[in-house]
């Protein structure tokens, strides 16, 4: 019987951090341990790195998800160990776990099989307290904005034009539209609001956006809260509220150290959903990755549409960070659902239904290697129920499209399955880029948008109510028409339909709400009915966690 992913963790030998670190060149006494086997490092030792040359970055997207699995976070591991194997120096850039998908439908967010970081159970429930000290700055700014009001409302907050929201690490449906506020006078002021996950706040967006402690600060002060009765912009800093925010967040902005299965050494830090926010790792671990190692492997999360979107649309164009090759992950089973097979019919072989889903592995490519220029590389994510007709007509039709596929059995062998992408990508590495973006920063927000839709998604055009549309009007003429776009639809489909399979083009992408996140200097995009607080499944990941007598946790997978 083969053995679980919590199994095959808790039975690694991990090397102490301070090991880890010295591998790096990091001397013990810039680490701040959380117990034996994981640690944060210093901002001031991380700033000291300035000076030295940078390595190389590669870009870790997908096909677009299915209920089959991709693993794109598998196949960052399973890279950054055969990297390691073939004699380079690397580093892979993880985002968090967050307890939403833990407890929800992934349970668990670590790499799976022999492709994993660990101590895998501490990265999937709190780690080192990033994501309580994003929700207690969130929930923070939230009291203050209703205290002011209570006492007096200096600022004269319309409580009709409050936009700020609280949060939570976990999903619960019940908190997307809540009233406050009730019970008498002692209670402040009723009036409804809402919670987001924590992954999808503004919060965590600039804790991953920020290069330091003092961009961190002022970047919090730039939150918009909501408006006056005379419609003028209410920030934190106009509460006074941003130093009391990075206080909190002080420690947390210090990336967090930890290790593979096979010891390479991984930075987990930061972790907003792509579906609903930016979806990278935090831009600090990412920078100083690059000053520590010569390969750095990066994950952005679910499709390139979504995800790599974003990573090139936002990331790269404001920190000018630059990927120097993308891996595009798909899987045989993926491919066939995207083909029209459903789940429980996928472990059949159907070269033709694989042949069929295609389109959608086709356009992802499209988009990395001639939209934004980037030179990229198919890994197929392999099972052991791929057949070698299924493998070797994957492997043709993405030579057909112009690029190279290479099997990898990571997740059955650990880095000794990867060594064959991983000498493509140091290959891919060498090639000469020039990053393009998809639209310009001169656009305004509705042509970003449309640009976004049309050139990534195969939409025909976007709509938007007049509301919407007098929104996004009001926001290019407050000055941040120059803020990129960040897009909140479902990661399913290339439409904002999770139901549309494949490649769906000519469709139409409604704009459903419109939000300033001014901090995180971008505009989000809200499409479809996608929700920025997610619900529970009718069998949670929660159902199976649990903790043995001897206090092992059990259930994670």
């Amino acid at each position: 019987m083969s053995l679980s992913n919590i199994e095959i963790a808790q039975g690694a030998r991990m090397l102490p951090i301070g090991e880890v670190a010295d591998g790096l060149g990091i001397p013990l006494d810039n680490l701040e341990p959380y117990g034996r086997f994981k640690a944060k490092v210093s901002l001031p030792y991380l700033r000291s790195l300035r000076d030295r040359p940078q390595g190389k970055l590669i870009l870790m997207t997908a096909i677009s998800p299915t209920p089959a699995g991709e693993g794109k976070t598998t196949t960052t591991v399973g890279l950054g160990d055969a990297l390691t194997r073939i004699g380079e120096r690397s580093m892979i850039c993880l985002r968090e776990p967050a307890l939403g998908p833990v407890f929800g439908m992934k349970g668990g967010a670590a790499g799976g099989g022999y492709a994993q970081v660990v101590p895998m159970e501490d990265i999937n429930l709190h780690f080192t307290g990033d994501f309580a000290a994003i929700e207690a700055a969130t929930n923070l700014l939230a009291a203050l904005v209703d205290n002011h009001i209570t006492h007096g409302n200096a600022l004269d907050i319309d409580t009709r034009r409050i936009t700020w929201r609280r949060v939570l690490d976990v999903n619960d449906r019940s908190l997307r539209d809540v009233v406050i506020g009730l019970g008498g006078l002692g209670n402040g002021n009723p009036r409804e609001t809402g919670f987001d996950i924590v992954v999808a706040s503004e919060v965590m967006a600039i804790f991953c956006l920020a290069t330091s402690i003092a961009d961190l600060r002022e970047r919090l002060g730039d939150i918009v809260v909501g408006y006056t009765r005379g419609r003028a912009p209410v920030r934190a800093r106009d509460l006074q509220a941003h130093g009391a925010m990075t206080a909190v967040l002080r420690d947390a902005l210090s990336p967090n150290l930890v290790q593979t299965l096979e010891n390479t050494p991984a930075f987990v830090h930061g972790g907003p959903f792509a579906n609903i926010a930016h979806g990278c790792s935090s831009v600090i671990a990412t920078s100083a990755a690059l000053r520590l190692a010569d390969y750095v492997v990066t994950e952005a999360g679910f499709g390139a549409d979504l995800g790599a979107e974003k990573f090139v649309d936002i990331l790269c164009r404001t920190t000018g960070l630059r990927p120097s090759a993308a891996v595009i992950v798909a899987t045989v089973r993926a491919l066939k659902f995207h083909g029209g097979v459903e789940v429980v019919d996928l472990p059949t072989p159907d070269v033709a239904a694989l042949e069929r889903g295609m389109v959608n592995l086709r356009r992802h490519v499209k988009t990395v290697r001639e939209t934004w220029g980037i030179p990229a590389v198919v890994a197929v994510n392999h099972r052991a129920e791929d057949t070698a007709e299924e493998i070797a007509a994957l492997v043709a039709a993405v030579e057909k499209a112009g690029a190279r596929a290479i099997v990898a059995k990571h997740y059955a062998e650990g880095g000794a399955g990867a060594e064959d992408l991983a000498r493509e990508v140091v290959r891919l590495c060498e090639e000469p880029t020039d990053l393009h973006f998809t639209y310009p920063d001169e656009s305004g927000l509705w042509d970003k948008m449309k640009a976004i839709a049309t050139r990534i998604y195969g939409a025909s055009d976007i709509i938007a109510s007049t509301a919407v549309r007098t929104q996004i009007r009001r926001l290019q003429e407050e000055g941040y028409g120059d803020y990129p776009v960040c897009v909140a639809k479902t990661q399913y489909s290339f439409s904002t339909d999770a139901k549309l399979r494949g490649a769906p083009s000519n469709h139409v992408v409604d704009i459903r709400e419109v939000r300033l996140a001014a901090g995180a200097r971008f505009v989000v995009m809200i499409c479809g009915d996608i929700m920025t607080m997610p619900g529970l499944p009718a069998s949670p990941a929660a159902n199976s966690i649990d903790v043995d007598d001897e206090g092992r946790i059990t259930g994670l997978f």
